[in-house]
């Protein structure tokens, strides 16, 4: 993360004395990237973090990938996967993955396990409901509208609130997601020409300090996932300070960059994982040249494989395709795809574009999992063929 931050109570200088009310230290904790050499925090615990009790393998609910074969577009209507309630972890529905990254899908109503994902962040889109992130930093309340960015190896508790489930677009990374480093000086601050800054960022304010004893973690980990017996709660910190910790940030706060001319999506880059990008589509003024088509033009991102989740408004492109709220296209690469028969012509003299979307382009091929072919629209790939 771009910028320091210190909550709760932390001794004046790091590694040395820090001691509770009874006499006994606390137990400090560096997390940390890539070994010592990247963006850390140190967190004051007043139990061992490393204490655990038991350890046994632990089988996750399966799922299988297998490739976009025929090699075709493809329409994902996630809403039809809605059977019931189900837990924002376990339950998700994996739907598109590839050795970076995995996309999936939750209609959840009830709280996780405790979970701890030792290959990668995680990036949370909140499509509806409310959510709170709990971990040993403390807790984020997040929002419809909201991502939020969960550091590799992060304990955290998934906890929908309110009165209706939360509807959560998951991606999960094999590596690390954060600001796209163009956005950013070589000291990590956000630079001017950045559609977003450390203002729209929301980091946890306040430990939770929570009490418990022999409590089950989840990790999955590069070999498999184990569940462990802590012998204390593991969100028993009273502080800590550093770069590192669950963030929160609203597609709402971003700030669109647009031109005379139809812009690429870049200008939409809003995350970066690794061999993968994450971009927000917002409501915009588009293009002002007295001759601009809008929409996009027909592109083949030779190297990648784009795939839109449309979350709100009306995608001007996709008119007359099917698309809905919760739907999520894949244009793979091996294919030209723009924007749908009449869909050009509709958009001149459009001053203003009201469309909410996530996009995902990632540098290797995305495999269907499961549940992409339980909530497929599979007419999708022939809509260009005809006049709407």
């Amino acid at each position: 993360m771009p910028y320091y931050r210190s909550v709760g109570d932390v001794p004046r200088k790091r590694h040395t004395q820090f001691r509770q009310p009874d006499g006994t230290l606390y137990a400090e904790e560096l997390m940390g990237q890539e070994g010592f050499s990247s963006d850390s925090s140190l967190l004051y615990h007043r139990h061992a973090p490393t204490a655990i009790l038991a350890a046994d393998e632990f089988a996750p609910p399966p799922f299988t990938r297998a490739p976009n074969l025929p090699l075709k577009p493809r329409h994902l209507r996630t809403h039809k996967l809605d059977t019931g309630g189900a837990d924002p972890v376990l339950g998700r529905q994996y739907l598109l993955a590839n050795d970076d990254v995995r996309i999936g899908y939750v209609l959840a109503d009830r709280p996780s396990p405790l979970f701890r994902d030792a290959t990668g962040d995680h990036c949370l889109y909140v499509e509806s409901g409310t959510l709170r992130v709990e971990s040993p930093f403390g807790a984020l309340d997040a929002v419809a509208g909201d991502y939020v960015i969960i550091p590799t190896s992060t304990i955290h508790r998934l906890v929908p609130t309110g009165d209706q489930p939360v509807r959560l677009l998951t991606v999960e990374a094999s590596g690390h997601i954060g600001p796209p480093k163009r956005y950013l000086s070589v000291r990590g601050q956000f630079l001017e020409h950045s559609p977003y800054c450390e203002r729209d960022v929301r980091g946890p304010d306040a430990p939770l300090l929570v009490d418990g004893e022999e409590v089950e973690v989840l990790v999955r980990h590069r070999r498999g996932w184990t569940r462990y017996v802590y012998a204390q709660h593991p969100f028993d910190v009273v502080g800590w300070d550093g770069h590192l910790y669950p963030w929160a940030f609203s597609i709402h706060d971003f700030e669109p960059i647009t031109g005379r001319i139809h812009q690429p999506p870049p200008v939409h880059q809003t995350f970066q994982g690794p061999n993968f990008v994450i971009c927000s589509f917002v409501p915009r003024k588009v293009d002002y040249h007295p001759d601009a088509i809008p929409v996009p033009y027909n592109h083949h991102n030779v190297d990648s494989d784009e795939m839109l989740f449309y979350t709100g408004g009306n995608y001007e492109a996709r008119r007359g395709s099917g698309i809905e709220q919760g739907s999520i296209s894949l244009h793979p690469s091996g294919f030209t795809h723009g924007p749908q028969p009449g869909a050009a012509e509709r958009s001149i003299g459009a001053d203003y574009f009201d469309e909410l979307a996530v996009m995902v382009d990632t540098f290797r091929p995305l495999d269907l999992c499961d549940a992409a072919g339980a909530c497929e629209d599979e007419g999708y790939a022939w809509t260009w063929a005809r006049s709407v």
